[in-house]
């Protein structure tokens, strides 16, 4: 089985701008450099044969290359514990329309719609029980006015995620060049994500 997501992956100027945010609280679980992206869809455990049908459909979309900022900071909670701290991204219309053609792209491969709002962002922490440092609030405040380097989308890649007991493992099986004509993807693992391992 391939436990798949599609996402926008970070230069790694961006990820060095990302680093002094990574500190500072308890209980947090900091996202290593080598995770962080930009979710444009989690797809999940899926066989080989539609890991293939995925690989693709994607191949096929056909955008625009685009210009990404990061700005803010905030978290996800739920019954009042915070358990994801996050950086959010600058509106960026050529985003949306890139997510929304990875939606079409996968309901073509039978994958079910994603019922959440999409709200791009890059996790920087998890938080097993919830954030309780008494410096949670003043970390969101003095974070607040975080503003990365702007850069440039031209690519997005399909991940598939190993999970173990240190933690996710994200391997790129392929990735697919944006632009305005025709291309072709490039496959970052020798072949198509369905061959690339035994599922």
């Amino acid at each position: 089985m391939y436990r798949l997501f599609v996402a926008v992956a970070l230069p790694e100027t961006v990820l060095a701008e990302l680093k002094p945010l990574c500190g500072g609280l308890t209980g947090a679980k900091w996202a290593d450099s080598e995770v962080m992206h930009i979710t444009l869809r989690f797809i999940g455990e899926v066989d080989g044969g539609v890991a293939e049908d995925i690989h693709l459909a994607l191949s096929r979309i056909n955008a625009p290359a685009f210009e990404l900022t990061l700005a803010g900071i905030d978290c996800f909670a739920q019954a009042g514990k915070v358990h994801t701290l996050w950086v959010g991204v600058e509106k960026a219309p050529l985003l949306i329309h890139l997510r929304e053609k990875v939606q079409s792209a996968l309901l073509r491969s039978d994958v079910k719609p994603e019922p959440r709002r999409f709200r791009p962002h890059v996790t920087l922490a998890r938080f097993r029980n919830g954030a309780n440092d008494g410096r949670f609030g003043a970390y969101l405040q003095h974070n607040s006015q975080f503003r990365s380097s702007p850069f440039p989308v031209s690519s997005f890649t399909l991940f598939r995620s190993h999970l173990g007991t240190g933690g996710a493992y994200h391997e790129r099986l392929a990735e697919y060049a944006l632009q305005t004509g025709r291309r072709s993807p490039h496959l970052l693992s020798g072949g198509a994500p369905a061959s690339a391992q035994g599922s």
